[in-house]
């Protein structure tokens, strides 16, 4: 396996610069750097610089500092860019799931590009349907063009980044908040493994779908699919869930070669 390049996101799509925005930092803090090596090669590639945020929902986009979220995913690919380019393995700590979208802007390239989407959420609202305004809330969607980005040359320009039938999945478990609210579900579009199907066979459900993505993909793992019981550190709990055992079962299934993003 080719060494690591470690990269830190310290953002917080509620516009704040503390919660999840620390985890890089407490992730080192707590030893990453060191666990990483005693297995093998790691660079550091620091964190992303970012731009100060701001907590406003944006009356027009209605998306929480709309142009914070433009520049991160700008920096984010140009800095994974860079680790690709040296031929180092991305891992990409956060901070917050819409880092996602910088990670999969620099691995694109011409052909398909899969993603193992491990999330306790779907993550597909569009920005009218979000209660919070937080993009992530909506990084999914993003990801595959549901949502009108014309107010951001940006991302226009790089959206979609996946297709449907390149995108697997695993461990959601909000189908009935989803239904109570009246947002669609993107189970109608792309295959949905739920909360409850992945801890009854974490390192089968895992395989198939790794077996199912085109080649290269993206693995994303939010740790929210841990239950609150496992990772009582979450934003929003909900019922369910991954325990660690079960969550190992996930990560170690994972072929050699994707890059990854952990949030």
């Amino acid at each position: 396996m080719a060494a690591i390049g470690l990269l830190g996101v310290p953002t917080n799509s509620a516009g704040t610069i503390d919660g999840v925005a620390r985890a890089p930092a407490a992730l080192r803090d707590a030893g990453l750097l060191e666990a990483l090596r005693r297995d093998g090669e790691v660079h550091d590639y620091g964190d992303v610089t970012l731009p100060d945020p701001s907590p406003e929902r944006d009356a027009g986009t209605l998306l929480i500092d709309p142009r914070g979220l433009a520049t991160m995913v700008a920096r984010v690919r140009d800095s994974v860019a860079s680790i690709l380019a040296n031929e180092h393995f991305p891992l990409v700590i956060g901070g917050d799931c819409p880092l996602l979208l910088g990670c999969l802007a620099a691995a694109g390239r011409p052909g398909p590009l899969g993603l193992l989407f491990v999330d306790g959420h779907e993550d597909a609202y569009r920005p009218e349907q979000s209660s919070t305004g937080e993009a992530a809330d909506v990084e999914l969607a993003f990801a595959l063009g549901m949502v009108d980005v014309s107010w951001s040359s940006e991302l226009a320009g790089i959206l979609p980044l996946v297709a449907p039938a390149d995108v697997r999945v695993l461990g959601a478990r909000d189908a009935g908040l989803l239904e109570v609210e009246g947002v669609p579900s993107v189970a109608d579009r792309l295959p949905v493994v739920d909360g409850d199907r992945l801890a009854a066979d974490p390192a089968g459900e895992t395989e198939a779908a790794c077996a199912s993505l085109p080649d290269p993909w993206w693995f994303h793992l939010d740790l929210d699919v841990l239950s609150t019981g496992a990772l009582p550190a979450v934003d929003y709990q909900q019922d369910g869930g991954l325990g660690w055992e079960e969550l190992g079962g996930v990560t170690s299934t994972v072929a050699t070669g994707t890059a990854l993003t952990v949030s």
